[in-house]
């Protein structure tokens, strides 16, 4: 009888069978491949970088002209063991040449990733030891899932108390739709939508975090004064210049969603080459220029705008993607609770019958290693996401 196992068992596996303790962490090392992929490196380094990963025992795919250097970057493919990755490193150390050293310093954060944390302005901290639920409160008469609105102040507190109690970390107020196609509502009628219930909703349940779904600054600015606490951008700062003005100014987190156009023609704006490459360049490109400007990692978070100028297979390519954007050391955010992709993929659902979809998201996010997720529905989420984690790490419970 042969037994295929896990990655995430072998370290108990290998208690079970009784090795040397000393020799368990080269076992671990070379438990499982770990493809990697370095985007846009100059071509010299990517013919090193194969031939040293060969020498280590290991493999880089290239593409077929590299070798003579037709083209001035590519992309390469690696792959190794934990391992192989150590030796590959040994070697870059002493090739500071065509950016190598850039590649070393970037291998060495990935495989060896600081803990992830998110710093609110008031100085409290999330850490991510486990997963985050955020809850969505629309105050709008438009949101795509009719469920969701909540246009009187009084449900409002009331399914904010609701979602706290069911275990939300964060709940989510917007006040403007953002579903495909929607129109903009002016500034002012934003801000008189979630001033007043994001001050309620700090006055009630004060040690609840708040983050406000807009892009306008303007806005951003209000709430924060009201009691917010994290700023929610579904334009990554594209949709109003002094957005970074205020997250510098405020040092509140924001989150950064990729999104091409806005909501009322962004559906024409799906052409990719490479959805997940593309989404995630954009946004370490945007959290690029908030640190050139001092911004730290604690205060950005990642989401890659699941329905947002993307169809049905490219969301679903995000989603199974979604590791890829999780090793950038940044947390990410998955927010795909009720979309039309989830409607699509089980035979035209309307947003009301979306609810197991919506969990298996969530589910997959686990599996990528996110650190949050945005769902309407809290504790059906929640209970499904502990279970998962209990299933995958039985010694945290």
């Amino acid at each position: 009888m042969i037994l295929k196992l896990e990655p995430q068992t072998l370290a108990e596996e290998l208690g079970h069978l009784g090795v040397h303790p000393a020799s368990e962490k080269i076992f671990l090392y070379k438990g499982e491949i770990l493809p990697l992929k370095l985007v846009d490196i100059r071509t010299p380094a990517a013919n090193i970088i194969k031939q040293e990963m060969l020498a280590c025992g290991g493999d880089c795919a290239i593409p077929a002209g590299c070798v003579v250097c037709a083209e001035e970057r590519v992309d390469a493919i690696l792959l190794g063991t934990r391992k192989h990755y150590a030796r590959l490193l040994e070697k870059l150390a002493q090739m500071p040449y065509f950016g190598m050293d850039a590649v070393q310093s970037e291998l060495e954060a990935l495989l060896d990733p600081a803990p992830l944390q998110t710093i609110l302005a008031d100085g409290r901290t999330l850490t991510y030891d486990r997963m985050l639920v955020m809850g969505i409160l629309n105050i709008t008469p438009d949101s795509f899932y009719a469920d969701s609105r909540v246009p009187q102040l009084e449900q409002v507190l009331d399914r904010a108390g609701k979602m706290l109690e069911q275990g939300a970390t964060i709940l989510d107020v917007g006040g403007e739709s953002t579903r495909p196609g929607s129109d903009a509502v002016a500034a002012d009628e934003e801000q008189q939508r979630v001033v007043p219930v994001i001050r309620a909703i700090k006055e009630r349940y004060p040690d609840c975090i708040i983050s406000i779904d807009t892009y306008r600054a303007a806005t951003a600015q209000a709430a924060l004064a009201a009691g917010a606490d994290i700023i929610n951008d579904v334009t990554a700062m594209a949709g109003d210049a002094a957005m970074a003005d205020l997250v510098v100014s405020s040092k509140a987190p924001i989150i950064l969603m990729h999104m091409r156009g806005t909501p009322k023609d962004m559906q024409q704006n799906c052409a990719y080459k490479n959805v997940v490459t593309e989404v995630a360049a954009y946004l370490v490109q945007q959290a690029q220029m908030l640190a050139e400007r001092g911004v730290s990692k604690d205060k950005i978070i990642f989401d890659p705008g699941i329905g947002f100028a993307k169809d049905v297979k490219q969301n679903l390519q995000l989603m199974q993607g979604l590791k890829s954007l999780t090793g950038l050391g940044y947390p990410v955010l998955l927010a795909a609770s009720r979309k039309s992709t989830v409607g699509s993929v089980l035979g035209c659902l309307p947003a009301e019958e979306r609810l197991e979809g919506t969990i298996a998201t969530s589910c997959q996010a686990v599996y990528a290693g996110a650190q949050m997720v945005r769902v309407h529905d809290v504790q059906e989420n929640l209970r499904a996401i502990r279970m998962l984690e209990a299933i995958l790490c039985p010694s945290h419970i």
